[in-house]
């Protein structure tokens, strides 16, 4: 109901993640033919590839490491990944331990602790973040331009903020190269 409400109301772009979970057959194709009726940008997530290439013009292909391509189709994006799932030829084994080295490490779990500290890092990042807004008010404050030790201060305690935030995103990062 909440998705047919929405479908109701103008938007240039419409996001979704995952619509079709807990569907039934009626619903997916009125929640289909709607989508395709749809004239504004649609951002689809979702692990339903009929409805995928039925629905989208356009599929982003995200490869894992960072990197992203456009393909016409699902399927133009599964031969892709498949061809850069093959080892490219080297001249060398020395070449292929290091991959060979690293696939172990990126396969291993997160521990219980980790887990937790992954699960509250979005919140921790935001919060953090505001604090960084905050300290980046009091540093642009015009109060301040003239007392050179508050300004000292001020800036110090922006870069520990803005260290803050970095730690933060890095063990984000690091935590969920972990987790796979």
């Amino acid at each position: 109901m909440l998705i047919a409400q929405l479908m109701l109301q103008p938007a240039d772009l419409l996001l979704l993640d995952e619509p079709t979970n807990d569907l039934d057959i009626p619903t997916l194709e009125i929640l289909e033919e709607s989508l395709l009726e749809y004239t504004g940008a649609l951002v689809l997530v979702t692990h339903d590839r009929y409805m995928l290439d039925r629905v989208s013009t356009m599929v982003l292909g995200l490869d894992g490491r960072g990197g992203a391509e456009a393909f016409a189709d699902y399927l133009q994006w599964e031969a892709w990944q498949a061809e850069s799932r093959q080892p490219a030829p080297t001249s060398s084994n020395q070449a292929t331990r290091p991959r060979q080295a690293m696939e172990p490490a990126s396969k291993k779990k997160l521990s219980y602790l980790e887990a937790r500290e992954f699960a509250t890092m979005e919140e921790r990042i935001a919060q953090a973040e505001d604090m960084l807004a905050k300290k980046r008010s009091a540093a642009e404050d015009p109060a301040i331009a003239t007392d050179a030790a508050r300004l000292l201060s001020t800036h110090a305690e922006l870069e520990t903020a803005q260290k803050a935030v970095d730690e933060l995103y890095s063990r984000w990062a690091e935590l969920e190269g972990k987790q796979g």
